[in-house]
């Protein structure tokens, strides 16, 4: 008997494992469902990190529009004495003057700016990262409305859109320069001008030939050298047609 105990402990204690050795592979595959679930949970998680790091990465972008639509209020009266002040300042031409010099500037005109928004506003247009503000592109990015948007006042001032996307061409600094001189011009006439445009523009197609478009300009006493009207052209003509869409030039100016 003493020595039969220990044998059905041992049997017992044998068996065990086996009995758990067969239903371990019933145990692991029902937890499959959750482990599934769990899985989502851990997709969600990387999912809602990405969102947030999206998020983060676009807080600067969304202020800087806020700022800029501040500025374009603040400017519209005194944006050419600040771009006579910085070409002054930038005497190798590159459209671009230190950050302090710039500082300065904007102080003078009074922007009203705070601290925070002046940072986001020099870092942004610190293009080459070198310490230099690049007054051009910041000046026609208050002033021209040149990137495409999605919803804007453009929906009020019923400029159609075109029916293929504009491929635009280069921005140089006298493409800027020249659409900052005329954009006065523009927002006093562009009404009658677009319905000039309209009447030249017969097959209805919403584009001119360059010689009717310069023609239409110069009816609204706009004049254009030859090299601002290439510039101009460059831009909005870049697969070279000789045409040009009038609602894509007008809508750069009407915001």
């Amino acid at each position: 008997m003493p020595s039969s105990t220990p044998r059905a402990t041992s049997s017992a204690t044998s068996t065990k494992p086996a009995t758990h050795a067969v239903q371990e592979p019933r145990v692991s595959s029902q937890p499959e469902r959750p482990k599934t679930s769990s899985s989502l949970v851990g997709q969600k998680s990387i999912t809602s990190s990405r969102l947030q790091t999206a998020t983060t990465c676009s807080a600067p972008i969304l202020n800087c529009e806020t700022i800029e639509n501040k500025i374009r209020k603040n400017i519209q009266h005194s944006w050419r004495g600040i771009l006579k002040a910085c070409q002054e300042k930038d005497v190798s031409k590159l459209g671009e003057i230190p950050v302090s010099v710039f500082l300065d500037i904007a102080e003078k005109f009074n922007l009203d700016l705070s601290e925070g928004e002046i940072n986001q506003i020099t870092t942004k247009y610190d293009l080459k990262k070198n310490g230099r503000f690049a007054y051009y592109d910041f000046l026609q990015s208050c002033i021209l409305l040149l990137k495409p948007q999605e919803s804007s006042l453009l929906q009020r001032v019923i400029i159609q859109k075109p029916q293929k996307p504009m491929s635009p061409g280069p921005q140089t600094t006298l493409f800027f320069s020249t659409m900052l001189r005329i954009q006065p011009q523009i927002l006093h006439c562009w009404r009658p001008m677009k319905r000039t445009f309209k009447s030249y523009d017969e097959s209805r197609t919403g584009l001119l030939h360059v010689a009717d478009f310069r023609q239409v300009l110069h009816e609204y006493s706009i004049d254009l050298t030859e090299e601002e009207l290439f510039n101009i052209l460059e831009y909005y003509d870049k697969t070279l047609s000789s045409k040009i869409s009038y609602n894509d030039f007008l809508r750069a100016f009407i915001q």
